[in-house]
C-alpha cells in the first residue's frame, strides 16, 4: 500500500525492484529465505513483483521461505497461506546457526539468499557477527532492507509516522474488523506513541554500510570474495527512504 501524491510506490515494492536491479540476469538463480520474517512482513509483496517481472521475461519463478526465533505460522498462514511460491518453517530458526535443511544444498539446487527486513538493527555486534559469518559459510547472499537510519531525516519520518497512522487507522479497523486499532490509536493512543518511541530506538541502532561491511570482515570467514553494494532510495517524499545493502560473493564467471 503506497499514499498518494508522497509515495509512488510502498516500500515493499521497492525492495522487489531493488533486488532485481541489483540481481539482474542472476535473479533466477536464487531462492530467498527471509530470516527474521515477524509476522511476515512484506515478503508477499515482494513475491508478487519479483515473480511478476520474471513471468513478463519468460523465466522460472523463484521460492521464498518464512522463518523465525519465534514462527508466527497463524499469520504466515493467514497472509501466504496457498501461494506455492511461499513456504515456511515451523520451529524456531537461529539466523547465526541455520538448520541443515535450509542450507545443504543438493544437485540443481538455487543459491541461497538471505533476506533481514527492518531487523538487522536488533543484532547486538557479537551476535551479528555470528549471523554474517554462518551466512558466508552456508549462503550465497545476503540483503539487508531498513526504512530508518541515523540521520535528521530519519528522526523526523519516525515523528510524522503516527500521523499516518491516525489518518489510517480508521480505514484498517474497518478492514480487519479490529476496532482496538481505533481505540488505541484515537481514543487511547497508546500506538502513537509506541511507534515513535521504537521508530527512535531503531534509528539509533542503524548501522551504516561501512559498519556493517566491518562487522563482515572481522566475523571470522574468509569474505575475500565477497562484495557489498549500498545505497539509499527514497519511497515517502521528502524524508521516507530505503536503507539497503546487497552482498555476494564476486562473480568470477560472468554468467
Amino acid at each position: 500500500m503506497s499514499l498518494p501524491i508522497f509515495q509512488a510506490i510502498s516500500p515493499a515494492r521497492m525492495v522487489a525492484r531493488l533486488l532485481i536491479r541489483e540481481l539482474g540476469s542472476k535473479l533466477p538463480q536464487y531462492r530467498f529465505v527471509d530470516f527474521c520474517a515477524g509476522a511476515g512482513g512484506p515478503t508477499p509483496t515482494i513475491e508478487k513483483e519479483i515473480n511478476g517481472h520474471l513471468t513478463r521475461l519468460g523465466e522460472e519463478p523463484v521460492d521464498f521461505v518464512l522463518t523465525d526465533i519465534h514462527p508466527n505460522v497463524p499469520s504466515w498462514q493467514r497472509f501466504a497461506g496457498g501461494n506455492p511460491r511461499i513456504s515456511w518453517v515451523d520451529e524456531s530458526v537461529d539466523a547465526s546457526r541455520a538448520p541443515p535443511q535450509l542450507t545443504t544444498k543438493k544437485a540443481g539446487d538455487k543459491k541461497l539468499m538471505r533476506l533481514f527486513h527492518l531487523a538487522f538493527h536488533h543484532f547486538d555486534d557479537p551476535l551479528a557477527k555470528d549471523i554474517l559469518r554462518n551466512t558466508v559459510e552456508t549462503s550465497e547472499g545476503f540483503a539487508i532492507f531498513e526504512l530508518q537510519d541515523r540521520s535528521f531525516a530519519s528522526f523526523i519520518a519516525d515523528t510524522l509516522l503516527p500521523v499516518g497512522v491516525m489518518l489510517a487507522s480508521p480505514f484498517y479497523a474497518l478492514k480487519w474488523r479490529s476496532p482496538a486499532t481505533f481505540i488505541f490509536t484515537w481514543i487511547i493512543p497508546i500506538l502513537p506513541f509506541v511507534l515513535v518511541f521504537d521508530g527512535y530506538v531503531s534509528s539509533l541502532r542503524t548501522r551504516e554500510p561501512e559498519e556493517v561491511e566491518a562487522l563482515l570482515r572481522s566475523c571470522g570467514a574468509d569474505t575475500s570474495e565477497w562484495e557489498m553494494k549500498s545505497g539509499r532510495d527514497i519511497h515517502l517524499w521528502p524524508v521516507g527512504y530505503v536503507n539497503w545493502i546487497v552482498c555476494r560473493p564476486i562473480d568470477r564467471e560472468g554468467r
